[in-house]
């Protein structure tokens, strides 16, 4: 009886939860459908005069409202990708990890399975993790400890990470965004840059069109009607969206030239050599297709053109030599470096070849 009425209770409150999730998205929804009512009906229709100042105005409006809304609709509408099924550990595997007591014994059976794939990223914390400091043999059983989520129950994939909200690790995850009611990833993150991108042009336009009417009403040479306080809010409410979204899109700019996630900005990503917050930037032309792919027509439409499948990225290399595709591929079914020295001071990175 106790039992059934927690299960109810927490099914309520879950469901309780996945409805307020959707509250930011509403407001932005109403937020800009006010918008298109105050710039299309109060201002073009009402408050313009020339026919052709109406007309050029509508039309690149909508050019630009329509670029917006399908960005949003995309960011928020395209599921996060999953790892797939080879990362899953097996139910055999599973048992044998579960019922394993001894902490070093299941860090090796990770390690183990994960010979087989293309996981070159290492658990820690960063910054001060290198050979340096802590000397060769700390560095080896770092490069042993494989990155593993016990609540998805698989080996995470490079840049790869669980999101509490989602319920779900997620490739290439970002962020989780609650004005999209989404989890920002490999599958979605060129979608919602260009949202970010178009929110900020159609901040821009609506402020500059409609600046010269707020000077006129200002200063009375338009009769204080109704439209007057629609394009007075319309102003204030473009200008204030505009700088936060300035500001956030910035940032997400200097991201995709550096090739970094926001978790990767906050948390240096550690590799089996060790710890290197610059590990995936190839160069700016190269991280900026990383995003958006090799065919630049694409670069500005909401089509999903980012190269490879998001379980394995290319990363920087000082030394072409450590390339262990480059070697032999069949270098993920030996043992992974195992047994390899390296020479204490180098960050340098193998070069992973997309898959």
């Amino acid at each position: 009886m106790r039992r059934g009425w927690k299960m109810a209770l927490s099914g309520g409150l879950r469901c309780c939860r996945q409805v307020l999730s959707w509250v930011p998205v509403l407001v932005i929804v109403l937020v800009v459908l006010w918008s298109y009512y105050a710039y299309v009906f109060e201002l073009c229709l009402v408050t313009v005069l020339s026919p052709a100042e109406k007309v050029i105005y509508l039309i690149f409006y909508h050019a630009i409202f329509v670029f917006f809304a399908w960005t949003y609709w995309k960011s928020i509408f395209t599921l996060p990708q999953q790892p797939n099924q080879k990362f899953h550990l097996s139910y055999t595997d599973k048992e044998r990890y579960e019922n394993e007591e001894r902490p070093e014994v299941q860090k090796q059976m990770l390690f183990d399975m994960a010979k087989k794939l293309p996981v070159y990223t290492r658990t820690g914390s960063g910054g001060q993790f290198i050979q340096n400091h802590l000397g060769r043999e700390f560095s080896k059983k770092l490069r042993k400890t494989v990155r593993f989520c016990d609540r998805c129950h698989l080996i995470k994939p490079d840049r790869c990470h669980h999101c509490s909200v989602c319920a779900m690790c997620v490739l290439k995850m970002d962020h989780h965004c609650p004005w999209v009611n989404n989890c920002i990833g490999f599958s979605n993150y060129k979608f919602f840059l260009q949202f970010l991108a178009y929110s900020v042009l159609y901040c821009l336009y609506i402020a500059t069109t409609v600046f010269s009417y707020f000077i006129k009403y200002w200063r009375g040479e338009l009769p204080s009607v109704r439209s007057k306080f629609h394009v007075l809010f319309l102003l204030f409410v473009a200008c204030m969206f505009f700088v936060s979204l300035v500001i956030l899109f910035g940032y997400h700019c200097w991201l995709v030239s550096r090739n970094k996630t926001t978790l990767e900005a906050f948390c240096t990503p550690v590799f089996t050599s060790g710890p290197e917050k610059n590990g995936f930037n190839l160069g700016f032309i190269k991280n900026i297709q990383q995003v958006f792919g090799d065919n630049k027509k694409f670069w500005l439409i909401p089509i999903g053109s980012s190269p490879g499948d998001g379980h394995s990225f290319p990363m920087r290399s000082m030394n072409e030599s450590q390339n262990p595709l480059l070697a032999n591929e069949e270098l993920w079914e030996d043992n992974e470096d195992d047994n390899q020295d390296y020479p204490e001071g180098s960050s340098s990175l193998a070069l992973e070849t997309e898959t």
